[in-house]
């Protein structure tokens, strides 16, 4: 996960943010990042896509309301919310907050992915020299 940002708004200053957090935060600055998001407004804003193309990034948007659409995405939000608490009802933003910055240092830098041959996704991030492994229903 390289940005991210909570707030009580969905608006699309809070993507961007999100976003110049991981163009901050990437170690290979000639590579692409790309975003998937849900079709929520906020992504669907001028604001956000001029932001999107004039930083380089690749928008990946669910054409359908389908989870399985990109079920990567969808697999981290799941760990968060299930793994880490976050399907909880939070008592304020502060909290929220931090323990959603807590719950995403500990899945980057703690958490071993079989995907990732039982490596981090820091580790992943820094060495480039794994092979994704691939699943399909076929």
């Amino acid at each position: 996960i390289m940005g991210y940002k909570l707030d009580t708004n969905m608006r699309a200053t809070l993507v961007i943010d999100a976003l110049k957090m991981a163009l901050d935060a990437r170690s290979y600055q000639n590579q692409q990042i790309i975003h998937h998001s849900d079709r929520g407004i906020q992504y669907c804003c001028p604001q956000f896509a001029e932001f999107a193309a004039a930083n380089n990034i690749l928008l990946s948007t669910k054409q359908q309301y389908d989870p399985y659409e990109n079920a990567v995405a969808e697999r981290v939000n799941g760990t968060l919310k299930y793994e880490f608490g976050l399907i909880k009802t939070l008592p304020n933003l502060v909290t929220a907050q931090k323990m959603v910055k807590q719950a995403i240092k500990i899945y980057n830098s703690e958490r071993r992915h079989y995907s990732l041959d039982m490596q981090t996704p820091d580790f992943a991030h820094r060495n480039q020299q794994h092979i994704y492994k691939k699943y399909s229903l076929n």
